[in-house]
């Protein structure tokens, strides 16, 4: 059974994508995937109901990726893979990766192909080239190998040590967003307004850097008001809905000690750092059935 997980960025989002770092955790809910010798290949997604045949020239992006990946095999079988989605598309938890990620982790298996989760997460860099053109890396990468990390573009990704485990609730805005459409927004701000655009990012660096201290002394309280922080930068790129802003303002009036949008905005997620897990357990009533609890250890 292959697995590809969730992934939630703590700090750091859009100025990742610039060179900037990044803070990002892999949660426990992603999706399983299961592959055999068929008749031909295909891949099928539930609870979706889709049925994907490789394609490069597709207009489908799955039967693009699902192309790409078969085509790092060489010699093999017809393959079949059946995969079981558990998180939101296009909601901000690397969705696309995890189903890379277990897509090959399946295939893998089924060919009896043995490499590390790091490997693993490098290899699903093709499938994410094709959904988000040039993804920063940091999705697959936290999809395969999990913990708590810090991340920067075209360097090691770096473990940190969590002295406490991070209690997480995930909430789900109900609208789904483009990654690529809001990256070309902050890069059209870029372009637009340099200096206001770069003292963002450097505000966001900070932020980060305080972050890795609080996360390796256990100051869950400092890393609330960072994230706190955080969230009002990225509104002031233009990323946060009315939605995420008041799902926010009700965990922090819940009890949470922090709450910020998470991943390319425009709709998607947001989370909130609770103390304990009874606390995080209440604040997943407060944000609605869509709402998940994730536990991260390093």
């Amino acid at each position: 059974m292959g697995f590809g997980r969730g992934k939630v960025i703590l700090l750091g989002e859009h100025s990742v994508v610039h060179g900037y770092p990044a803070i990002a955790v892999g949660i426990e809910r992603g999706v399983h995937a299961q592959a055999a010798p068929g008749n031909r290949d295909l891949l099928r997604l539930d609870p979706w109901a889709l049925e994907i045949e490789p394609d490069p020239e597709a207009d489908e992006p799955l039967a693009r990726a699902f192309a790409a990946v078969l085509d790092t095999y060489a010699e093999r079988p017809p393959l079949e893979v059946d995969a079981r989605v558990e998180l939101p598309a296009g909601a901000g938890l690397g969705c696309s990766a995890a189903i890379g990620v277990a897509v090959l982790d399946a295939i893998d298996g089924a060919l009896g192909r043995s490499r590390s989760r790091e490997e693993l997460g490098e290899a699903a860099l093709a499938w994410e080239e094709v959904f988000h053109g040039n993804p920063s890396g940091i999705d697959n990468t936290m999809s395969a190998v999990g913990g708590v990390a810090w991340f920067r573009r075209g360097e090691p990704l770096r473990a940190l040590d969590a002295n406490k485990p991070l209690h997480l609730v995930v909430g789900f805005s109900g609208v789904s967003s483009s990654t690529k459409e809001m990256v070309s927004s902050v890069r059209r701000q870029l372009e637009q307004d340099e200096n206001r655009v770069r003292q963002t990012f450097d505000g966001i660096e900070t932020l980060v850097r305080n972050a890795k201290l609080a996360i390796e002394a256990g100051d869950l309280i400092a890393l609330g008001q960072l994230l706190d922080l955080n969230h009002t930068l990225l509104s002031s790129l233009m990323l946060c809905t009315t939605k995420l802003d008041a799902m926010c303002q009700a965990a922090r009036a819940a009890g949470a000690l922090g709450a910020k949008m998470t991943g390319a905005g425009g709709g998607g997620c947001m989370f909130a750092l609770a103390p304990k897990r009874e606390e995080a357990e209440r604040l997943r009533e407060v944000l609605g059935d869509d709402a998940f609890v994730a536990e991260v250890s390093a």
